[in-house]
């Protein structure tokens, strides 16, 4: 059964979470996002959706906790949750194997399949960015199949250079800059994820598709 949970954070945000953590709460947070975003009740400045939880901000010279959550509760009490198949797909290229993916052989050792049977998988499903986080502009994508299911690395790299992918536990990702990471790197994207100068400043928004286009000159599956 989901349940909704209202958190008031300090004088001017809240948290509302949606539990159990899963799937259908991912969907259903991404959909009160939106409705807030079409329709922002009096006093709500801006909302930033995680998986299973979206922090509202909000002026507390015009509304307060008790009131927003009263809205709220409404609002959430006949939430439909964004379809599974999101409604906009970005095709993101990306070269398998080599040095743009390190880990691509390791991977396929650990879960017994061929370099090009990751690949395919990798490339099998359209994820839903399911919120952006860790850095400006770094989706958190999934579910991963469950065949290319790892833990996090047990040593993280210092430095993964910019647009590389990678897959960790049951998401797969792209890092937007260069940055420290304990994921598995499969390969790497020659896209721009984020740009400070550019409206918005990022390429995918939470609720997008993704579809991962395998390169010729990387591994093909």
């Amino acid at each position: 059964m989901t349940t909704w949970r209202f958190h008031p954070l300090n004088d001017a945000a809240l948290l509302a979470e949606v539990t159990p953590a899963d799937d259908a709460a991912n969907r259903l947070v991404l959909a009160l996002a939106a409705r807030l975003d079409q329709a922002t009740p009096g006093g709500v400045l801006e909302t930033v959706p995680a998986f299973n939880t979206l922090l509202v901000c909000f002026d507390p010279m015009h509304t307060s906790h008790a009131a927003l959550i009263e809205r709220l509760q409404a609002l959430c009490a006949q939430l439909m949750p964004v379809p599974r198949m999101p409604g906009r797909v970005v095709d993101v290229p990306v070269r398998y194997g080599g040095e743009d993916g390190p880990d691509l052989s390791e991977v396929a050792r650990r879960l017994g399949l061929s370099e090009a049977e990751v690949v395919r998988l990798h490339c099998t499903p359209i994820y839903r960015v399911l919120f952006l986080g860790f850095a400006p502009g770094f989706p958190y994508l999934g579910p991963l199949p469950e065949r290319l299911r790892l833990p996090r690395r047990a040593t993280p790299r210092t430095r993964v250079p910019a647009g590389t992918v990678a897959i960790a536990a049951d998401m797969t990702g792209i890092y937007p800059a260069p940055l420290p990471g304990g994921w598995h790197l499969l390969g790497r994207t020659p896209l721009t994820l984020f740009d400070p100068q550019a409206v918005p400043p990022t390429l995918l928004q939470p609720g997008d598709g993704v579809r991962f286009v395998p390169l010729a000159e990387g591994v093909l599956p």
